[in-house]
């Protein structure tokens, strides 16, 4: 993935994190719904907001409620893990199609973006490690420091493997 890519995405809404996590069995991203209803509407209680909009979802007969999941994301504030709710993409879609938001297509786009590049790296898994490589620079990681841990893993697959 170019360089270009990848800010773009990252910078999309104003550097503001969406907690996410890949399922390598289900093949799928999962997302923070409080994250997101807090990047749709900019509310200052997001959790208040979906809380609710899920039980005017409910009451309304919408199935979206039942497709939640509840996954340890990592806080923001604390940086301790906790029970999350979390949609997947399809999920995040419908959610976001009951949030009155002008941030929702380009929320969408930022969503394919994620499909497309998780696509490239199962016909291409260098882009992975490329974007690995690059996700450590950003965060200030010196390249022996990278070097060292892309050494690590490879020795933690080759003893999992046998």
């Amino acid at each position: 993935m170019n360089q270009n890519k990848l800010e773009a995405i990252l910078n999309l809404f104003e550097g503001k994190e969406i907690r996410s996590i890949w399922d390598k069995e289900k093949e799928d991203y999962y997302f923070s719904v409080v994250d997101v209803i807090s990047m749709l509407t900019e509310s200052p209680r997001p959790r208040k907001y979906w809380n609710d909009l899920k039980t005017k979802l409910d009451n309304e007969g919408n199935q979206l409620s039942s497709k939640l999941g509840q996954l340890k994301l990592k806080s923001q504030k604390d940086g301790k893990s906790y029970l999350t709710d979390v949609l997947d993409i399809k999920g995040i879609l419908r959610l976001i199609e009951s949030v009155p938001s002008p941030k929702a297509e380009p929320f969408k786009l930022w969503l394919a973006n994620l499909g497309s590049e998780k696509i490239d790296e199962v016909f291409d898994p260098e882009i992975a490690i490329k974007r690995a490589i690059n996700y450590y620079r950003k965060k200030g990681y010196s390249d022996k420091w990278i070097e060292a841990k892309l050494k690590d893993i490879l020795k933690q697959n080759k003893l999992t493997d046998l």
